[in-house]
């Protein structure tokens, strides 16, 4: 299947751009030693590309997608071991992530996207806009890339603790796709390592140079694993942005908490995505 997915993401990615009229297309891409389960509704609308939170899927962005219309090319993929096809692999590393959205757009045929991420995917879309500014029309970031400090060494003991008391009934919901095909170490790493990215000394140089327009929309409240105000405070975390850096603004701060927003404020992200996407159109 991966070998027939490259075969016909070659072939209907041969114009490359954003209104070459490519037709949809569902299959496997291969990258390192893995393939990702990709989805491109084809079209010849912008092509806007979605990234996951960390231990997420695809079907996440449904609404957003379906808000949005068919007058946009959407393109989706499950990360490493997430969904129910992507495949395990030896590297689960943020850098890992970053490469598969190049593997991704090539394989689609596509020079430049939009990028909308999600709590993870909003770290890996942050830093794939700033290492690519010719390819990116801008970026939206739903609840996530938020420099702070957030990891200590009493956080770091928190997180194994996590996902080790979890890590009994994920195997069983991981045939359907709901959990990663990961250890219970192997995704404490991988959280352990996004809480270094996100050091205000980390993230905040990234943000600082991104140079194309970038909207934020922010939840409420708590997310999976946080207490009381910890996810509050980690937000107010952007406001120095903010001020520092014109391309980046508040899109929406909306009433859902952060596992929620993709179902509850779907409608915010969709505008963030017009408006970043009319920015793009205007500059040019």
């Amino acid at each position: 299947m991966a070998k027939n997915g490259t075969d016909n993401g070659r072939n209907n990615g041969a114009n490359k751009g954003a209104n070459n009229g490519t037709s949809a297309w569902t299959g496997m891409v291969p990258i390192d030693d893995t393939a990702l389960a990709v989805t491109d509704t084809g079209g010849s609308g912008i092509p806007v590309v979605y990234l996951n939170g960390q231990f997420a899927t695809q079907g996440y962005w449904r609404r957003v997608i379906a808000e949005l219309g068919p007058d946009w090319r959407h393109i989706t993929y499950d990360e490493r071991a997430r969904g129910k096809k992507s495949g395990r692999s030896a590297d689960y590393s943020f850098e890992a992530a970053v490469r598969d959205v190049d593997a991704v757009l090539a394989a689609r045929g596509v020079d430049r996207a939009l990028v909308v991420g999600w709590s993870y995917g909003a770290v890996v879309a942050a830093h794939w806009a700033g290492r690519n500014p010719d390819r990116t029309l801008g970026a939206v970031l739903v609840d996530g890339a938020a420099p702070y400090d957030w990891l200590d060494e009493a956080m770091e003991q928190r997180i194994r603790k996590l996902f080790r008391r979890i890590g009994w009934f994920s195997p069983l919901l991981r045939p359907t796709g709901l959990t990663p095909r990961m250890t219970a170490e192997e995704q404490a790493d991988s959280n352990i390592e996004l809480g270094r990215l996100s050091r205000e000394r980390e993230l905040g140089p990234v943000l600082d140079g991104i140079t194309v327009p970038v909207r934020y929309v922010l939840a409420s409240g708590t997310s999976f694993g946080s207490k009381g105000e910890e996810q509050e405070q980690i937000r107010a975390g952007l406001d120095p942005v903010f001020e520092r850096n014109p391309n980046i603004r508040l899109g929406a701060k909306v009433d859902s908490n952060h596992g929620a927003i993709l179902k509850k404020d779907f409608r915010a992200v969709a505008a963030s995505v017009r408006e970043v996407a009319a920015l793009a159109h205007g500059s040019r």
